[in-house]
């Protein structure tokens, strides 16, 4: 199964749009497309590496967690503007706990040095994105956030 997945691109817009099935393999062939693309190919390293880190936990958590029960796809709209990289992911799986985002804790280290199977995903999500925010409109979940995506500076 070769990533020959196309990615809506609009270059006036800036702005680049992929529809995906929710499984494993069709988020990670989806992240290579967005990534293979000169707009996310022209951020700096650092805001790169932040991009897919949060990006892969967000549509891994759907895969996992909205789509348990059903098959889906999943909507990703990216976007540059002057404060960052502007995300929103829709899907049409199983509505967030109570309607809201996890709180983002980590879960607990244990002592011996073992660390958790999960409990990062919102954590990082959360410490990494700016304007986080979620709804549900009708049948669909709506996930937005803004990544800094400018080179931090050095000193």
């Amino acid at each position: 199964m070769g990533c020959a997945m196309p990615v809506d691109l609009s270059p006036a817009e800036g702005t680049l749009r992929l529809t995906i099935p929710g499984d494993p393999v069709a988020v990670r062939e989806g992240l290579q497309a967005l990534f293979g693309t000169l707009l996310l190919r022209s951020l700096p390293e650092e805001g790169r590496g932040t991009a897919e880190l949060v990006l892969a936990e967000a549509l891994n958590n759907i895969v996992e967690h909205a789509y348990a029960r059903h098959s889906g796809e999943i909507e990703v709209t990216l976007a540059l503007d002057p404060q960052g990289l502007v995300c929103r992911i829709a899907d049409t799986g199983l509505p967030m706990p109570e309607g809201k985002l996890p709180g983002g804790e980590l879960a607990p280290i244990d002592p011996t040095g073992d660390l958790p199977e999960g409990g990062f995903g919102w954590f990082l999500i959360r410490s990494l994105s700016q304007d986080l925010d979620y709804r549900r409109e009708g049948m669909r979940n709506l996930l937005s956030f803004r990544l800094d995506t400018k080179q931090s500076d050095p000193r």
